[in-house]
């Protein structure tokens, strides 16, 4: 589906809560969402950020989107309560939700991860997208058909030496969409993984260091899939985990 062409109307009406909205993937994803037609709600850690994404969506013509200034690190169940509920009375229902937000923590040998930073990487890669999932079910419920998309990754599914904090984040990424779409078979809520694969960003950056950034697809180059999973002509597929770029 990487060469899925949306039709224009593909997102009308819809109400999508984008994580890690600032920048990167996530604020791409916001964007190409609001020009087929979505109402983004964009959350992220820096306001400045999210302002400019805000403003980039609205000069595009696009319908207001509403913010969140939330740090996943610090989050707890009860504020994911707050903004759901908040969701509800602004907009009635929730059409899709795309878990971005990630952290990668250090690259290091599994014996010297430090306890502090797993401890971290987890809270924000998977205790804060539990929770949150959690508290948006019943927003996604309202909805008549609603889609979440987990983000994963390559070393989610298949170990590699030295990644083993973030590895092991997405490997349970892998595992709560499972669980998730197999108790929602056949209701109009679902959820699949996309696998952006290596993509011009801040995070593939700090893992390689040395790569030449022009070498690597951008944001906006794999939207195709993103807007696939989000809109209807996917309202089929359910915990499926696809690649924004298949190895040929």
């Amino acid at each position: 589906m990487n060469d899925y062409v949306a039709p224009q109307q593909l997102l009308n009406n819809k109400v999508i809560l984008i994580t890690g909205a600032g920048d990167g993937i996530g604020a791409e994803a916001a964007k190409t969402y609001a020009k087929y037609g979505a109402t983004c709600i964009l959350l992220g850690r820096t306001v400045s950020k999210l302002e400019s994404v805000y403003d980039d969506i609205v000069n595009a013509g696009g319908a207001e989107p509403a913010i969140v200034p939330l740090d996943l690190k610090g989050a707890t169940p009860s504020h994911y309560q707050q903004m759901a509920q908040t969701i509800i009375e602004q907009f009635g229902r929730l059409d899709g939700v795309l878990h971005n937000a990630s952290v990668l923590g250090h690259l290091s040998a599994f014996k010297d991860i430090d306890a502090q930073e797993w401890q971290d990487v987890m809270h924000t890669n998977v205790n804060g997208m539990v929770f949150m999932t959690q508290a948006l079910i019943p927003a996604l419920e309202k909805a008549e058909k609603a889609s979440v998309i987990f983000t994963t990754s390559s070393v989610g599914r298949k170990g590699r030496a030295f990644w083993g904090t973030y590895a092991v984040s997405k490997f349970a990424t892998e595992g709560v969409m499972q669980t998730l779409a197999d108790e929602y078979q056949n209701k109009s809520l679902r959820f699949n993984c996309i696998n952006p694969g290596g993509t011009r960003t801040n995070m593939r950056a700090q893992a390689f260091p040395a790569e030449n950034p022009n070498t690597l697809k951008t944001p906006a180059d794999i939207m195709p899939m993103y807007l696939y999973l989000m809109g209807d002509d996917s309202s089929d597929v359910n915990g499926q985990s696809l690649d924004c770029q298949p190895k040929r």
